[in-house]
């Protein structure tokens, strides 16, 4: 309740929740309001919003219905980005605890393989990844989590060398307690606040580089993503500019409300803001 109170106390944090909340609504309410594919052929091309009441946000260049596509492909957006940032977590969290709470040769073997996967940009591990294993959406959400999870690493590793010396660690070590449970019960409880809260920021990353790669025509053709549908508005962006806006205005609210909803989750779980 006390986290609760102290993340309602934040209007930009609830103005995020907001948002989130509302892509959420949308996912959910898309196979009601839009059933059926969304992706076939529903009427004339490039139909400007308002110009036919079947089609409040117009059709594509192919004749798709946008706003059909906008609704599911939040669907998309919050699947990558959710399965993406766990994926991402998961391993940050694996190689960043064992790191920080065992030291010496652990940690610099497994830092060094965390360098290794940042030596190359994000975008263009990302992209060798597609191409080499595919570019089907199971794919792309475990390649985005694969060049996503380092700074999780890093940001755990340093939680677990600051808490591995307090002393209700040493307490434990002394009771005969296993390496095991100091690590998953004693250590990752309170490493875990900082991490969680930048798991927004993966979760932003992750729905951004799907964007990109869609947009570049390397992601999954066949779901309705607002990657996809921002791609088929490149070549008419002179004309029918609201072909690629409308879901590229989509993409900038949904990572606006994950950014709000990081800050927000920072806040209530930092002790010092959340008791102003």
């Amino acid at each position: 309740m006390q986290f609760l109170r102290a993340y309602a106390r934040n209007p930009a944090a609830l103005i995020g929740a907001a948002l989130v909340l509302a892509v959420l609504a949308m996912g959910l309410l898309a196979p009601l309001l839009y059933p059926g594919d969304p992706l076939s052929l529903a009427g004339r091309p490039l139909q400007w919003p308002g110009a036919n009441p079947r089609f409040p946000l117009g059709t594509d260049p192919s004749g798709r219905d946008i706003a059909a596509q906008l609704f599911h492909g939040a669907r998309v957006s919050l699947l990558i980005g959710f399965s993406a940032t766990a994926i991402a977590v998961v391993i940050g969290i694996g190689i960043g605890a064992l790191a920080g709470f065992y030291g010496g040769i652990v940690d610099t073997l497994l830092m060094r393989v965390t360098e290794a996967f940042q030596t190359l940009p994000n975008f263009l591990l990302l992209l060798v990844l597609v191409a080499v294993f595919g570019s089907d959406i199971k794919t792309v959400t475990i390649a985005i989590g694969i060049v996503a999870w380092p700074p999780v690493a890093r940001l755990t590793r340093a939680e677990f060398l600051s808490l591995r010396t307090r002393d209700f660690v040493q307490a434990c070590r002394l009771q005969g307690l296993s390496d095991a449970h100091l690590i998953l019960r004693e250590v990752l409880p309170n490493a875990l606040p900082p991490v969680i809260v930048y798991a927004s920021v993966v979760m932003a990353i992750a729905i951004l580089l799907e964007s990109a790669l869609a947009f570049l025509q390397l992601s999954d053709p066949n779901v309705s993503s607002w990657g996809n549908l921002i791609g088929l508005g490149r070549n008419v962006l002179r004309a029918e500019w609201y072909v690629s806006a409308i879901p590229g205005i989509a993409i900038l609210l949904t990572i606006l409300g994950v950014s709000l909803v990081g800050q927000g989750l920072n806040d209530a779980l930092n002790p010092r803001l959340a008791g102003r």
